[in-house]
């Protein structure tokens, strides 16, 4: 993780929607450091709008591709900021099909850059598939297929 993987997803943020406007992306890194960036898709029926990671994910899902880190941005011109947005609960989901090691930002006021990396494992310590698998341990990419 670092701050060209963030830059990544400002660049695309910034290619979809005007500065005025709000709006998000996300950019992965692939173990070959090759960057993926997506955008969320938003639809009238909020059910079927999709977080900004989920087209990077499904990208590199499809290129059977392993993915290392993953940064999500968020522009609220209203606060005139752009918004570190650790992965929710589904994002953490898809990401976990590569490991508990894939790094996510997160914020934090105290950096200086205003986030910092944390494993998935960080965030997410009690990871429910591991309770399924016969050593406790995070389930493989094989057993998340199964």
């Amino acid at each position: 993780m670092d701050q060209r993987l963030v830059d990544a997803a400002l660049a695309q943020l910034d290619r979809r929607w005007p500065a005025d406007e709000p709006g998000g992306a996300a950019a992965l890194r692939l173990e070959d450091g090759e960057i993926l960036t997506s955008v969320g898709l938003d639809n009238l029926n909020g059910g079927v709008s999709l977080c900004h990671e989920t087209g990077a994910i499904c990208q590199a899902y499809t290129l059977d591709r392993r993915v290392t880190a993953s940064v999500c941005v968020c522009r609220v011109p209203e606060r005139d900021q752009v918004l570190i947005l650790p992965p929710c609960g589904i994002c953490q989901e898809r990401l976990a099909l590569w490991g508990p090691e894939v790094q996510v930002a997160v914020p934090d006021a105290d950096s200086a850059q205003g986030w910092r990396a944390r494993t998935l494992r960080d965030v997410n310590p009690y990871y429910w598939g591991a309770q399924f698998t016969e050593d406790g341990t995070w389930p493989s990419l094989e057993s998340h297929s199964e």
